[in-house]
C-alpha cells in the first residue's frame, strides 16, 4: 500500500501539470507595436490590431437611396495599413464586406460568399450591384489569412435602399 502511493501522487501531479493552459504566444511589443499574434482556442492564430484603428464604411452613407451600381469606399484610420491577402505585416490586413448577414466567427477566416465579399487585392473602392429592396452592410478588417484581428475591426451596420 506504501508504495502506490507516492504513485498516485506522482500520477496526479503529472495530470495537473499537463492540464494546466500555457500561453505559449505572449504578445512581445517593440515600440508599441505588438510583432505576433493571439492563440484562440480552437480556431486560427489572431493578428493584433493596432490600438485606435478604426474600420469605416465611407460610402454608401447609411439610410442611403441607392441605385446599381453601388459604389463602395472602405475607411481605415489609426495606423494600420492595407494590403493585399497573404501579406503578412504588423498593423495590416484587408477589407471584407459583410452583406445581409451578422458579424463572422472572430477565431475563423472570414467566409468567402454572396454575403461575405473579399478585397483581398487591397482596394478600397468597388461597386456591387444587390437586388431592389433594404439591405445592411458592414465592413470587417481581416488579417493575411482572413481571419479578423484583436481587438476586431469592423464599422458600424449600416442601413441602405436599392431602388
Amino acid at each position: 500500500m506504501k508504495s502506490i502511493i507516492p504513485v498516485i501522487i506522482s500520477s496526479f501531479l503529472i495530470f495537473a501539470a499537463c492540464s494546466e493552459k500555457k500561453s505559449h504566444n505572449q504578445p512581445i511589443v517593440d515600440h508599441g507595436h505588438v510583432t505576433e499574434v493571439v492563440e484562440e482556442p480552437m480556431g486560427m492564430p489572431r493578428s493584433y490590431s493596432a490600438k485606435g484603428a478604426k474600420v469605416q464604411l465611407i460610402e454608401p452613407k447609411d439610410g442611403a437611396i441607392v441605385s446599381n451600381p453601388i459604389a463602395i469606399e472602405f475607411g481605415v484610420n489609426g495606423t494600420m495599413v492595407i494590403v493585399k491577402a497573404g501579406t503578412k505585416e504588423i498593423n495590416s490586413g484587408h477589407h471584407h464586406l459583410l452583406i445581409d448577414t451578422e458579424l463572422p466567427a472572430m477565431h475563423m477566416p472570414i467566409p468567402a460568399d454572396d454575403h461575405h465579399i473579399h478585397f483581398g487585392d487591397g482596394s478600397i473602392k468597388t461597386e456591387i450591384n444587390l437586388e431592389p429592396g433594404e439591405h445592411t452592410l458592414q465592413a470587417i478588417l481581416g488579417d493575411h489569412l482572413h481571419v479578423p484581428h484583436d481587438p476586431p475591426l469592423f464599422s458600424e451596420k449600416i442601413m441602405i435602399t436599392v431602388k
